[in-house]
């Protein structure tokens, strides 16, 4: 688990909407930065990443990320799990500690540096460390609201921010 922070993927219909929040921690009680972005376009906007971790080691692996992307023209699960081999065994790659959360029109995947490409069973996932708590408040407004996706995952961010003290309510949204 990474702290300093929660992303969350919600996808609902042919809407998929990723959101973070802009807390960033230094150690274990200092706020360094209250409005951080932690979720990115990539290839030519037709795909949105969201990062847990070391912020440097986050931007590197989006980068690479995004390099694969074009060398598999978008092909998204082709990216990440090309993505997933080279950081699992690149000496200088696999030191890096995050955790991305990428998403398409199609798919929704988590992707690690143990080698895993997981795609959720349900149309959510989290992660960070308020991932959980605003993944369980995103399953239950998906399945007991009329909210779209941007509503809902902005709305489980900000029940995150109440809970965890390492995610705040400065939140970022984006939909595909």
């Amino acid at each position: 688990m990474f702290k300093g922070t929660t992303i969350i993927a919600v996808r609902k219909g042919a809407k998929v909407s990723v959101a973070g929040d802009g807390q960033i921690t230094f150690g274990e009680n200092t706020i360094l930065k209250h409005g951080a972005k932690k979720i990115r376009r990539l290839y030519n906007g037709e795909v949105i990443v969201g990062f847990a971790g070391s912020v440097a080691d986050a931007l590197t692996l989006s980068q690479k990320f995004e390099e694969k992307l074009e060398q598999y023209g978008g092909n998204l699960k082709r990216a990440a799990v090309e993505l997933a081999q080279e950081w699992r065994k690149d000496k200088i790659l696999r030191k890096l500690e995050a955790l991305l959360i990428a998403v398409d029109k199609k798919d929704t995947l988590l992707i690690s540096g143990t080698g895993e490409v997981i795609e959720p069973d349900e149309d959510v996932i989290g992660i960070g460390s308020g991932g959980n708590y605003a993944m369980a408040a995103a399953l239950a407004l998906r399945y007991n609201t009329d909210l779209d996706t941007e509503d809902i995952a902005k709305k489980a961010l900000e029940i995150a921010s109440k809970i965890c003290v390492y995610t705040n309510n400065n939140i970022t949204v984006e939909t595909l």
